[in-house]
């Protein structure tokens, strides 16, 4: 029997058919990464946006980047996005600055993360509501911030002006032990996305299964799992002992919550574990979260193990978008059109400068015309612009955008 057969066989049932739906479904729930095709380069891209006028490339590449670069190069990099940056030269030296369209999205942006201050002050309170001291590290909750839509500068947007529900506490005098707490409890923000729905609906508060027909014995799991009483991630946890079934239906729930309130309805695994003291998750979160594949899709797209709500999305599509969700595609449409633009100009430009010195196209040995139109049609249904969709790209969009990574 080869190894990894005999590997597999040690996981549970429930366990093995939810990785060989990861194998076997790549395509299914696709939205773990399609949220729009924006490439971004890290640093750089983040400090043009910063400066809504201009941007002298040389000496923010000195200034603020780490690793300088040639500012030749980062406007290089900038020109294969015309929709988004406009680079031009001036006295030998390169600047930058965002085009109107951009500047439109931006500001659109800003106006959003306005107009939901009270919904980031709720999600802040459910937040410092389910950890155990209603307590949470600074530096933990920027880890996650991006993920719920929270500014990047929300202890100095949110926090100052509702000194009533929060305040900034540091009990050791370290920098990095500066902590958010909750200083006044509101019932009406400890009411979890189940429970809402079954008030709803008029039931009672249960999990939803998406699992197909035939996986029988996952089914007869969760039936006998969601047969029990739902315990919200809002109630005390100290009176539940480790390990029991009351936990994981807690632990369970908690995950839930936390999903439901994201952006895309996911988070890493990896930064839900570094919540395990704050949330009480058991040491093997990603064993929990497999034991349960009609509640939770657990993707490893990228090696960067994701963990999505099941009920939030319809095949690829996420059902109910956040505004932020929506303006952020809105960044990635233009960004790839920008990047089409620019594949198409130089490819042309590309195919005039071989015209030129007499160099005739060459088509692949085996390939016929034919094949040729075929693969372009598919090239052009599929949106392949010139490397877009390649792993690494994504990954670099899936990281800065959306502030995910594989720490």
């Amino acid at each position: 029997m080869p190894l990894a057969s005999r590997r597999l066989r040690r996981f549970p049932s429930t366990w093995r058919e939810t990785l060989a739906e990861m194998r076997q479904h790549p395509s299914d729930l696709a939205g773990v990464s399609d949220f729009g095709l924006l490439i971004i380069e890290p640093q750089l891209c983040k400090i043009v946006l910063r400066f809504k006028e201009r941007v002298n490339l040389g000496e923010m590449l000195q200034d603020e980047v780490q690793e300088p670069r040639p500012s030749g190069k980062a406007a290089n990099w900038l020109k294969k996005y015309p929709c988004c940056f406009e680079v031009y030269r001036e006295n030998y030296e390169y600047f930058c600055r965002l085009t109107k369209r951009m500047m439109f999205l931006v500001e659109e942006e800003e106006s959003i993360k306005d107009s939901q201050e009270l919904v980031f002050v709720e999600r802040l309170a459910k937040l410092l509501m389910m950890s155990r001291n209603q307590r949470l590290n600074v530096s933990k909750v920027n880890e996650l911030k991006r993920n719920f839509g929270f500014p990047d500068d929300y202890l100095l947007r949110i926090v100052p002006k509702h000194t009533d529900m929060f305040r900034v506490v540091n009990y050791t005098g370290k920098r990095s032990s500066m902590d958010i707490e909750l200083i006044s409890w509101n019932p009406d923000c400890a009411v979890s996305a189940v429970e809402k729905l079954a008030k709803k609906k008029g039931s009672e508060p249960s999990f939803s299964c998406l699992l197909p027909a035939t996986w029988v014995k996952s089914w007869e799991r969760f039936l006998e799992f969601n047969s029990t009483p739902y315990i919200s991630p809002y109630a005390d946890s100290s009176v539940l002992s480790e390990g029991s079934v009351e936990m994981d239906k807690r632990n369970v729930a908690l995950v839930h919550e936390l999903l439901s309130m994201t952006l895309w309805k996911k988070l890493s695994i990896s930064k839900l574990g570094h919540f395990k003291r704050e949330f009480g998750f058991p040491e093997k979160l990603n064993v929990l979260l497999l034991k349960h594949p009609g509640i939770f899709y657990v993707s490893n797209k990228y090696k960067i193990y994701t963990v999505l709500l099941r009920e939030a999305y319809n095949g690829s599509e996420l059902i109910e978008k956040d505004p932020l969700v929506v303006v952020k595609n809105k960044f990635g449409e233009l960004m790839q059109e920008g990047l089409h633009e620019y594949n198409r100009r130089h490819y042309l430009m590309n195919l005039e400068k071989k015209k030129k010195k007499g160099v005739a196209k060459v088509r692949p040995i085996g390939r016929s015309r034919d094949d040729d139109e075929k693969i372009s049609q598919l090239n052009n249904q599929e949106g392949n612009f010139g490397g877009i969709l390649d792993a690494e790209e994504r990954k670099r969009f899936y990281k800065v955008l959306f502030g995910d990574d594989a720490k």
